[in-house]
């Protein structure tokens, strides 16, 4: 993502925490970093960094779980567009951001 906006200045990502069960200590780290609301505790976390336990109370996490689970996205990283269009795994800077614009993958050529 970093490198889309940075080679793209008019695509936004808004990152919405959707901690998944078979992660260890996910679903309190994501309460933390939205309590905090730190992309750079994000960051610690993903670094595998120590974070601090949450701070406060917040149903926010448990509301993205049920709106990822009804979109039937159970993996991440997932882009949701605003055209509806929905992507699950990793993808290439330059892949993403065609893929954001509408640009169609290239058919593969067979030998």
């Amino acid at each position: 993502m970093e490198k889309v906006v940075k080679e793209s200045k008019d695509i936004v990502f808004y990152i919405i925490l959707y901690p998944l069960n078979f992660h260890k200590d996910a679903y309190w780290k994501s309460k933390s970093i939205l309590c905090n609301r730190s992309l750079k505790m994000l960051e610690e976390a993903f670094a595998k960094k120590e974070i601090p336990k949450p701070g406060c109370d917040t149903k926010e996490i448990d509301n993205n779980i049920q709106v990822a689970q009804s979109l039937g996205i159970t993996g991440t990283p997932a882009l949701v567009l605003p055209d509806g269009r929905v992507h699950t795994g990793m993808m290439p800077a330059k892949q993403l951001i065609d893929f954001i614009n509408g640009i169609p993958k290239p058919e593969s050529k067979v030998k």
